[in-house]
């Protein structure tokens, strides 16, 4: 639970939101959090391990180093094992297709860490599709092609995946109509209201007629471009079940809306830069910068156009769209708390599946690779100097039996024994306390946060170890 200065609450699960959050003194903590952040900003997961594992880390060197052990052969000792975990996770690392149940495995596990079960599973079914929805053969997911909206409205299990775009606004003149079905969409990025030139310049006159032709000539150029997109909304949609809506980056006056509501035309003024590039995905057709030669083909579709009010804010559902390649998560939650937790789990969420996907490959979750990969190195320190990082290892199983309310010694050992047994990664099941194979379960975290962690927490480790001195830096006075 974090409390800020004026008083507000966060209650979190996430190890980013909250290193975030915290108030950290202390410089050495500080490089840790900034290591944590800069895990989850490059992979969206890790936070927590990075934190444990270079506390660890340190804990099993300080043991060596109070004896008499210079902190070199430490770092030396660390990097070769680095080394060999990376080795290690190479051999245990699982290939998969990206299939739906098999990112319904790495999803689970993701927002599990976070959120109760029957949320979890709803939520990673939603972002699974959220993901296989907006992927193309052959090129990178682009993860902001997925829009994030949050609605204070109902309960977090009410959450949604519209499969087309939400909108945080709705239309600005009474008489337009709530709900168009069979819709073209038209993008565009054109001012349809009075503007100021982009050069400093004036008009002069001499009469009240000549400033009355000025302001004609304008009103007749904004009402030329307005009557533009009436003739082609006429031209496809007269004679025809079909509608039409404007979707505009820029201003509409009041009486340019006026025209639109007349032909029965929804027009949405100053739509955010982000969602021109989605609407295009979504809908189909090109975002436009000039009305002039308009034609059927610069226009996209939807089957359902409607405006949502819910008490003084209004939001507009694009949806039906033929083949979207950009969709909403629709968040609902009964206050901001549960809507910011659900936003986190669902990034978290979407980065796994992402991760996935590029890495063609998964890891043994529940701890299984940590109890491996410790026991190999146990083995291997036979060879080299040291067992630090054997030991450090197993911090990560150890939190897990002891936030699943088991003895945490007692844990490893079943687990390690249970390894020695099988020759195979053995997990935590965290239920029972006892050991699982987490390929039979569908547990299975991301090689790409393995890969990163090992390498990350060994380098500052041995940074931090080598330091001599911590200095107050920055200008002083050499006066005197």
């Amino acid at each position: 639970m974090l409390v800020s200065g004026a008083g507000d609450i966060k209650i979190t699960k996430d190890g980013n939101v909250l290193l975030h959050e915290m108030q950290i003194q202390h410089p050495t903590a500080s490089l840790i959090a900034r290591a944590s952040t800069a895990q989850d900003d490059m992979t969206g997961d890790g936070t927590t391990s990075t934190v444990l594992l270079i506390g660890e880390l340190l804990k099993q060197a300080d043991i060596y180093i109070a004896e008499g052990l210079h902190p070199r052969v430490m770092a030396e000792g660390f990097d070769q094992a680095r080394i060999k975990c990376l080795e290690l996770l190479d051999k245990w690392k699982i290939p998969i297709e990206p299939t739906r149940e098999n990112l319904m495995n790495v999803s689970r596990t993701s927002l599990q860490t976070k959120l109760h079960q029957k949320l979890t599973e709803s939520l990673s079914e939603i972002c699974v599709d959220a993901v296989l929805a907006i992927r193309q053969e052959g090129k990178s997911i682009d993860l902001h092609m997925i829009e994030l909206m949050e609605m204070q409205h109902k309960t977090a299990s009410e959450t949604s995946l519209i499969k087309g775009l939400v909108l945080d606004h709705g239309s600005r003149h009474p008489d337009m109509p709530k709900r168009l079905v069979n819709a073209y969409i038209l993008t565009c990025n054109v001012s349809m209201e009075y503007e100021k030139s982009e050069v400093n310049s004036g008009f002069f006159y001499k009469s009240a007629e000549e400033r009355d032709k000025l302001v004609k000539a304008e009103r007749e150029f904004i009402e030329n471009r307005v009557k533009k997109v009436i003739e082609l909304k006429k031209q496809l949609c007269d004679q025809t079940d079909k509608s039409f809506v404007v979707i505009n980056q820029k201003g509409i006056d009041p009486m340019s809306l006026d025209m639109f509501a007349k032909e029965g035309i929804i027009a949405l003024r100053r739509a955010k830069r982000r969602n021109m590039e989605r609407l295009t995905l979504a809908c189909g057709g090109s975002a436009m910068n000039s009305v002039d030669d308009l034609s059927k083909d610069d226009l996209g579709f939807a089957g359902l156009v409607y405006e949502h009010v819910l008490g003084e804010n209004k939001y507009t559902f694009v949806e039906k769209c033929k083949f979207p390649q950009s969709v909403t998560i629709l968040m609902k939650g009964p206050n901001q708390y549960t809507l910011a937790q659900i936003k986190d789990a669902v990034r978290d969420g979407l980065r796994a599946i992402n991760n996935a996907i590029e890495d063609g490959c998964v890891v043994p979750g529940a701890g299984a690779f940590e109890i491996a990969a410790s026991q190999e190195l146990s083995r291997y320190k036979d060879e080299v100097k040291g067992k630090t990082y054997a030991e450090a290892l197993l911090v990560i199983p150890k939190t897990l039996a002891v936030n699943s309310g088991f003895d945490a010694q007692d844990t490893i050992v079943k687990l390690q024994e249970e390894y020695r047994a099988a020759k195979e990664p053995v997990g935590l099941d965290v239920n029972s306390g006892e050991a699982l194979k987490p390929s039979d379960t569908g547990i299975f975290d991301n090689y790409i946060v393995k890969k990163q962690i090992i390498s990350s927490c060994s380098v500052i480790a041995s940074n931090l170890l080598l330091v001599d001195e911590i200095m107050r830096a920055g200008m002083s006075s050499l006066k005197g």
